[in-house]
């Protein structure tokens, strides 16, 4: 039975990605809800049919002590003993399945799978926005957003068909039964209402912006704390636990005082609601009373209007609470669209084709590019690199080397220029398909929270594991990954190796990423810094590597350590997003101009261009 209702939704089903979502709250839970839509109409029969075979009861129950005020016991079975049974077998075995159908439904087909459909799809939606987007907020709030906002419609969901329908055909089917009896039972119950539905709209006014905030807020400590815990070296480094902990307690207050907030709402809410329901039982029962007294009707009317408003009473406090849950659950939801809902910024042209490679000559025509901050970067930059020919690029901080590398991998577009590898424009092709063409080594290396294999694995993952112990021994770096050990027992390339890789020193981190991008056989080679977290000894052993790599590639080597670019076909030094001057090492050294200058300042192996 399980199985029957846990597939009736696949929350995998392909779907048509959408660049630009919806931004409002409605048709961006009507999209996700999409594939449910028939297990929704369903379920919203179901549960109608479930309250108004509650109410239905209740009026039997009334029937019953009538029966019983106007039937002799000694007959009382025989007259009405095959009606009894037959309200039996309805209780016994028609009810238990209609319940089972409801819950079904709700707690298997729809639950689940609503929650998994939204977090897979949002999930999807968040990788697809470029690196630009993530370096504009904490990891740890997108994160948050992704996780909370499930859950959040789920429970929403949940609320609408386990209470909110369950309690209009309640009401519906209770209006029904007092009007059967007697018309006058109806109007306690329409003021009620009234009265009620205006306590409800009070409510729900207040609560979602309430919800919204305190939701926000949550977010906030989660980005603050993961942002501490992700900079833990930092952190320890510069002894600065209290200032981590005066940072995460101004968010948790804030938190605090929000979600304070937001259970007044409720306090107010259910103080009203208990004078509401007392005005109900009295004038309910009250009149009931009344009419007995004056034979207008019967102590069977009496019974089933004091158990239907009693039973009214009691759930009248959860439907006030499933609404106000249902909103603030809303108010979730609307925070986690603030992230889940924004456009993709970075995306393929419409008929987009994969890049067609050829020999690998990359061309920057007149490229700009500010961040929108109109200064930094690149400025007017133009620069032709042959097929094969291998470049280093210096200069100081803030040249706009960086912005040259993400600009190429299509991080970010230009402003003004263009970009062409063989003579295709890169934003006129799939990304991903550029991206395959260009390994590229970091300065600051990330792993995953994988195994060694995993990580390495990453550049090609149909490699043989042959074809990875041989780039990782390439990559010097198969000797250090079979003397690896961890808490759990496993060995060498089983070895996880943390978070961003924290479990491993800087070196053991680059020779892996280098093992990987050797892996991956890219015709583009991108370095950046590629050697600066290893030892001179290593560096020498990686430097042959990485010269072998070369062969064949058109390669992009930045540098402060000349070690590293000394041997490059061509040199370029740029400048406040410009390049000043171009040649090789000796050329360059006779300019007598800014790279000669490095040169004369270097140290160890490094220049000085932070100055």
């Amino acid at each position: 039975m399980f199985k029957f209702f846990e597939t009736l939704v696949d929350p995998y089903v392909a779907y048509r990605q959408d660049d630009t979502p919806p931004r409002k709250l409605l048709p961006f839970l009507l999209e996700y809800a999409r594939p449910f839509r028939k297990v929704f109409i369903v379920t919203i029969i179901a549960s109608m049919l479930v309250a108004f075979a509650e109410t239905g009861l209740l009026w039997y129950l009334g029937r019953v002590v009538d029966l019983m005020g106007t039937s002799e016991a000694g007959s009382f079975w025989q007259s009405h003993g095959i009606e009894l049974l037959l309200a039996a077998l309805f209780l016994l075995l028609i009810r238990p399945v209609m319940q089972a159908i409801d819950v079904g439904l709700i707690n298997n087909a729809i639950l689940p799978n609503f929650g998994t459909l939204i977090r897979w799809r949002a999930h999807r939606q968040v990788m697809r926005q470029s690196v630009g987007w993530f370096e504009n907020d904490f990891a740890g709030r997108i994160a948050n957003r992704i996780m909370q906002t499930p859950p959040a419609a789920g429970e929403a969901v949940f609320q609408i068909f386990d209470a909110l329908t369950y309690s209009v055909a309640y009401i519906i089917g209770a209006g029904v039964l007092l009007a059967g009896a007697d018309v006058q039972l109806l109007l306690p119950l329409l003021v009620w209402l009234a009265l009620y539905l205006m306590l409800v709209r009070w409510t729900v006014k207040r609560i979602g912006p309430a919800s919204m905030a305190a939701s926000d807020a949550r977010s906030a400590v989660n980005g603050r704390v993961v942002d501490a815990y992700s900079n833990i070296h930092s952190v320890k480094l510069f002894a600065q636990q209290e200032l981590e902990f005066d940072h995460a307690r101004e968010a948790i207050e804030n938190a605090r005082q929000t979600f304070n907030r937001e259970m007044r709402l409720f306090t107010i809410m259910d103080l009203c609601l208990v004078t509401l329901n007392g005005l109900l039982i009295v004038s309910v029962v009250g009149w009931g009373l009344w009419l007995w007294s004056t034979g207008a009707a019967s102590v069977g009317i009496v019974a089933a209007a004091s158990a239907l408003v009693l039973r009214l009473n009691a759930m009248t406090g959860w439907l006030m609470w499933a609404v106000s849950s249902f909103f603030r659950n809303m108010g979730v939801v609307a925070e986690g669209m603030e992230t889940i809902a924004q456009p993709i910024s970075l995306t393929d042209v419409p008929g987009a084709k994969p890049l067609v490679f050829a020999d690998g000559k990359i061309e920057l025509d007149g490229v700009s590019h500010h961040y929108g901050r109109g200064s930094g970067g690149l400025q007017g930059l133009s620069l032709t690199i042959k097929p094969g020919e291998k470049i280093g690029v210096i200069g100081r901080s803030g040249a706009g080397k960086s912005t040259l590398v993400k600009l190429l991998l299509r991080f970010y577009d230009p402003e003004g220029g263009r970009i062409l590898i063989d003579g295709q424009d890169i934003t006129h092709v799939q990304q991903d398909s550029l991206r395959a063409q260009i390994g590229m080594v970091q300065q600051d290396t990330a792993l995953l929270h994988r195994s060694v294999r995993e990580n390495i694995l990453y550049g090609r993952g149909d490699a043989t594991e042959a074809e990875m112990i041989d780039a990782a021994k390439r990559a010097e770096a198969h000797d250090f990954i079979e003397a690896l050990g961890d808490a759990e027992g496993r060995k060498g390339y089983d070895v996880r190796v943390g978070e961003r890789g924290v479990k491993l020193s800087g070196g053991q981190r680059q020779g892996i990423a280098i093992a990987r991008v050797i892996l991956k056989d890219a015709p583009v080679l991108v370095l950046d810094e590629a050697t600066s977290a290893l030892d001179s000894e290593v560096e020498a052993a990686i430097q042959e590597t990485l010269y072998g790599m070369m062969e064949g590639k058109t390669v992009i080597a930045i540098a402060h350590r000349l070690s590293t670019i000394a041997r490059m076909d061509r040199i370029v030094v740029l400048d406040d997003g410009r390049v000043v001057e171009e040649g090789n090492h000796a050329e360059l050294l006779a300019q007598g101009g800014l790279y000669a200058r490095f040169w004369e300042r270097q140290s160890g192996g490094f220049i000085g261009t932070d100055d």
